[in-house]
């Protein structure tokens, strides 16, 4: 395992991008960082600004206000940065689909490295997301 992806499995620092939620989504995230799911004991801490963050947490559907904004946040995140996309909106627009404003999934718009479906999903369902990452990590050494 290189040096780099040592490091990075013991200390995730993830910002979150809300693109249009119905904030369901982001209640979850709040959650599973609570003490009683206590996501920060797999070193995963939440940052204020998308450049010191290693994975973009995304939730929502991105519609034609947003779908900028979240390229333009991709490109500020430190390089390898991982994006989870979080909730059926983000995963594959659920309700959204057909919408006159929408511009897609989020793995239209960035590539995505994991996706965690669910209306909401459950904090069990993101900590079960970020593993998968972790582990990814760690195979791929």
């Amino acid at each position: 395992m290189s040096f780099k992806n040592r490091v990075l499995t013991k200390s995730l620092f993830v910002f979150h991008a809300a693109c249009s939620p119905c904030n369901n989504c982001d209640i979850e995230i709040l959650d599973a960082l609570t003490p009683r799911f206590d996501l920060e004991r797999f070193g995963v801490q939440l940052v204020g600004s998308p450049r010191h963050a290693d994975v973009l947490l995304v939730t929502g559907a991105v519609n034609k206000k947003v779908v900028h904004r979240i390229k333009k946040l991709y490109e500020q995140v430190a390089k390898p940065c991982f994006v989870l996309a979080i909730g059926g909106c983000a995963c594959s627009e659920i309700l959204f689909k057909d919408s006159y404003n929408t511009c897609g999934p989020v793995d239209k718009i960035i590539p995505v490295d994991v996706y965690v479906p669910g209306c909401p999903p459950k904090p069990e369902a993101i900590i079960s997301g970020i593993l998968k990452l972790i582990d990814r990590l760690n195979k791929k050494g």
